[in-house]
């Protein structure tokens, strides 16, 4: 038996699991509240939090860290990379701590399974990271021949609900041509081409729909007047569009429930902004129907916001004509 410990920290939360084998052990979801993260200045500095969160559970469930054997943690933000598993070493920890390719949760998830396995002498790793690099060179280019497009998404989620579907159809994931939608604080969609995600918006940088939390794709006259306007600093406006925009913006809220809870009681401005947020995922998903050829096996919503009956029912009136 083989008993590993997985650490996913995520904008607005932190998911824990212990396995033995491929059975679940127990399963945790640790919501963080905005005003629990505040007082946090970077993302490095929410690392003891997170960390200490992680080991109180443990205790709780009754698990000693010697009866594990092996911890995995979401992949951060590090140099692009083939989707795989990957040892974690002393280059991915830097690459994590210093936000490489941008500031992220995510990037603590590989710092946090080192710093645990390392206290019982064990191995760490991390999964499809969300700088797997796939993309077709065609889809790199842009209107500006020293600006590439960048592949930065929720790769560990959307492969893994891609090997889940794949399994339940009974073939192989590099069998299929699928779309699949990541919908959480940011959100991503993904063209998964036998295998390979060939197409994918930066889902942290002001690209493809925008979510909770982001601004996604942007008219760029409009933010060259922010940049230049002297009111902002470089930072700020990188930290602006990743972190403040969406719904934390319009409501100064990230959470669903309450937006659609605004809904229920007759916001209109909350009404409005909801289904545009999924007027924009459908659109993306109708972009990569095109790349595809049209040749789409499924469509694949997940995330927590996939959870949400009322949302994915306005993407699907939508798109289901394509799968």
């Amino acid at each position: 038996m083989f008993r590993l410990l997985t650490i996913n920290p995520g904008s607005t939360s932190t998911k824990i699991a212990v396995y033995d084998d491929t059975n679940p052990v127990f399963v945790e979801v640790l919501r963080h509240r905005k005003d629990e993260l505040a007082p946090f200045e970077t993302i490095y500095d929410q690392y003891e939090f997170r960390k200490q969160l992680i080991l109180g559970i443990l205790r709780q469930k009754g698990i000693e860290l010697k009866t594990l054997d092996a911890v995995v943690g979401r992949g951060g933000l590090v140099k692009p990379v083939e989707g795989g598993t990957y040892a974690v070493n002393e280059r991915i920890l830097e690459d994590a701590r210093i936000g490489i390719q941008g500031q992220h949760p995510c990037n603590l998830g590989g710092i946090i399974a080192y710093d645990i396995a390392k206290m019982i002498n064990k191995p760490a790793f991390v999964v499809d990271p969300g700088v797997v690099d796939e993309l077709d060179d065609i889809a790199r280019y842009t209107g500006i021949p020293n600006i590439k497009r960048t592949s930065l998404f929720h790769a560990l989620n959307q492969k893994a609900v891609a090997r889940r579907y794949a399994a339940e159809k009974g073939t192989k994931y590099e069998n299929l041509n699928l779309i699949i939608v990541h919908l959480g604080g940011g959100i991503s969609v993904g063209c998964h081409k036998k295998g390979r995600v060939v197409d994918v918006n930066n889902a942290l940088e002001g690209e493809g729909p925008f979510s909770p939390e982001r601004a996604g794709s942007l008219p760029v006259g409009e933010v060259i007047k922010i940049c230049y306007s002297g009111e902002y600093t470089f930072e700020e406006v990188k930290k602006y569009i990743s972190s403040k925009c969406g719904f934390n913006a319009y409501f100064n809220t990230q959470d669903v429930r309450e937006v659609e809870k605004m809904i229920d009681e007759g916001n209109e401005k909350a009404k409005i902004v909801y289904e545009a947020m999924a007027y924009q995922v459908a659109k993306w998903i109708g972009m990569l129907s095109v790349v595809l050829k049209g040749e789409v096996d499924a469509i694949i919503l997940t995330g927590g916001i996939a959870y949400s009956e009322r949302f994915v029912s306005l993407v699907k009136e939508r798109v289901e004509f394509i799968a």
